[in-house]
């Protein structure tokens, strides 16, 4: 009878934390990433980055469908989402491409991140209404990470304005259906 409660308890405890797990699996990716930019492993950091937005896909679902969505869970979502799409992304870039423009490629790195964390912010305090204000981090994060692709075909300058458009984008107040 002990055991079988102890067991219970356990079993609770873990479905309650399967959620901010997948969220701590994203942050991981995400850390990965940026470490893998870092060491110079773009192609690498690329695919952690993509890896990172399916668990990040995951764990709000997971949440919803356990019915264990929490504060706690949505803070550690947006702490772990500027980290995945936010700085690793604009790593990615800034390695790739945005390095060879010295002091703008830099500031436009980090405004980028600036704006992720704005609308990571904005949205935390926001009442959950069917709607996202502004382009979702995740987002922004993937199709940033998407451009490093495009890196042969494009002019480098053209990187500055994408990143710029990402960044006015996220903190901009257009209204975009949650799906």
């Amino acid at each position: 009878m002990f055991l079988m409660t102890v067991i219970d308890q356990t079993l609770k405890k873990l479905k309650i934390q399967t959620a901010n797990l997948l969220t701590i699996t994203n942050l991981f990716l995400g850390g990965f990433s940026i470490a893998e930019s870092l060491k110079g492993n773009l192609n690498l950091s690329l695919l952690l980055i993509f890896i990172a937005a399916l668990a990040d896909r995951f764990d709000g679902m997971v949440a919803r469908k356990l019915n264990i969505e929490s504060d706690l869970g949505k803070q550690l979502d947006s702490m772990s989402d500027i980290i995945s799409f936010g700085v690793a992304p604009a790593l990615l870039i800034y390695q790739g491409i945005l390095s060879d423009f010295d002091f703008p490629g830099t500031f436009f790195t980090i405004l980028y991140i600036a704006c992720g964390a704005f609308r990571l912010a904005r949205f935390n305090i926001s009442d959950s209404n069917g709607y996202f204000t502004g382009l979702p981090i995740t987002a922004a994060g993937c199709l940033l990470t998407l451009s490093f692709l495009t890196i042969p075909y494009f002019p480098a300058v053209s990187f500055l304005f994408f990143i710029i458009i990402l960044s006015i984008l996220m903190v901009s107040s257009f209204k975009l259906k949650k799906v």
